[in-house]
Parts: structure tokens; C-alpha cells; sequence
């Protein structure tokens, strides 16, 4: 409400009874909730935030999946790495085995040689 020099409080009542009405007729243009432009703008939202859920479902399902072949092929490779130990395990097993066995072996090796030599002098 600008003021004005020659105003008068009549005046200032009359302009400030119109602001109102003009405020009280914009309010009344509005359309109702029955207004089929407004429930056009309502599914059109609607059909937005559907299609926004669906696309953060199929992220969740996508991220879930990736977490799972994560966990599939970490637990893959502590499982090989399982089966490499055991086998190499196994391995020094079998060559303490036969580290122990060498002496044995070459022992009788030995024997079997001071044997034939007897048996030839004999």
C-alpha cells in the first residue's frame, strides 16, 4: 500500500477493503479438489514417484546382488586359499616322510651293498 500525501483514513480503509476482496476472489478462483486439471497434475506425480520407487528397487536389488557375488567370490577364494594350504599341507608331509625314510633307505642301501661284497668273498 503506497502511501500517498493526500490520503485520507477513508481512503486507506476503502484500499485496504479492496486489497482483501481481491485477495478473498483470488482464493475462490483456485480450482477444487474435484478439478480434473488438478487430479490430471495428482496422477502425474503419482505416476512419477511409482516409477522413482521401481528405479530405487531395482538399485537396491542391483547393489544386493553385487554384495552377494561379492561374499560368493571372497568365500571362493578363502576356500582355495584353504585347499592351497592343505595341499601345501600335504606336501611337506610327504617330504618329511620321505626325508625321514632317506636315511632308512640309504642305510639299507649300505647293508645290501657290504652284503654282496661278503657274499662274494665267501
Amino acid at each position: 500500500m503506497n502511501s500517498r500525501k493526500n490520503d485520507t483514513v477513508n481512503d486507506r480503509l476503502a484500499t485496504a477493503a479492496k486489497s482483501k476482496e481481491a485477495m478473498l476472489e483470488r482464493f475462490r478462483a483456485r480450482p477444487g479438489p474435484d478439478d480434473p486439471a488438478l487430479i490430471e497434475q495428482q496422477a502425474a506425480r503419482k505416476a512419477i514417484s511409482d516409477a522413482r520407487d521401481a528405479r530405487n528397487a531395482e538399485r537396491k536389488a542391483a547393489r544386493e546382488a553385487e554384495a552377494a557375488r561379492l561374499a560368493a567370490e571372497k568365500a571362493a577364494a578363502r576356500e582355495a586359499k584353504i585347499a592351497l594350504e592343505a595341499e601345501k599341507a600335504a606336501e611337506a608331509a610327504a617330504a618329511a616322510r620321505r626325508a625321514a625314510a632317506l636315511p632308512a633307505e640309504q642305510k639299507a642301501a649300505r647293508d645290501a651293498r657290504y652284503a654282496a661284497r661278503q657274499a662274494r668273498r665267501r
